[in-house]
């Protein structure tokens, strides 16, 4: 009875140890399979926003492999940014805050993502240069879309006073 009672212990714990590393493996691959854009839009990591163009094979293979050197580089300054939140998170946790360490850590923060937002400008300037007009236009839209989240024609106000005058 004993050694009976002790198998089913085992299995019960066999059983539970395959699907908590199951459980592990879905959310560890289904977290890492995503990339967040520096406009804050989830995409999976192995799509890319220009593939709703109608590109050339070496158009698409040019902006892939730009994209993913991009990716890399922006990913690094976000976890700078990560690293100096919490930086000034511990200086904001202390019993007599320092309001010049705070001012100065934020300042640091702004930085980097001045740095990411450049970063961000010349690489969609590089992609657009690649194009043609028409692409360049979609590509463009796209990305407004992206960020706005609105039509692409509604977000440039500065078009009607420009061109209306």
């Amino acid at each position: 009875m004993r050694s009976r009672l002790l198998k089913i212990l085992l299995g019960v714990s066999l059983v539970f140890n395959i699907s908590v590393l199951c459980a592990a493996g879905y959310f560890y691959t289904g977290k890492s399979g995503y990339w967040t854009s520096p406009f804050g839009v989830r995409m999976p990591r192995d799509k890319f926003l220009f593939e709703n163009l109608s590109l050339r094979p070496d158009q698409i293979e040019t902006m892939r492999s730009q994209a993913i050197r991009f990716r890399a580089a922006v990913d690094e300054k976000r976890q700078e940014i990560v690293l100096k939140r919490n930086d000034l998170l511990c200086l904001l946790r202390a019993d007599i805050p320092d309001n010049d360490a705070i001012q100065s850590a934020i300042a640091g923060i702004s930085r980097k993502q001045e740095e990411v937002e450049g970063m961000v400008a010349a690489h969609i300037l590089k992609e657009k240069s690649a194009l043609d007009p028409g692409q360049q236009k979609k590509f463009l839209d796209l990305i407004q879309n992206a960020v706005t989240h609105r039509q692409p024609d509604s977000a440039c106000p500065w078009k009607e006073t420009t061109t209306g005058g």
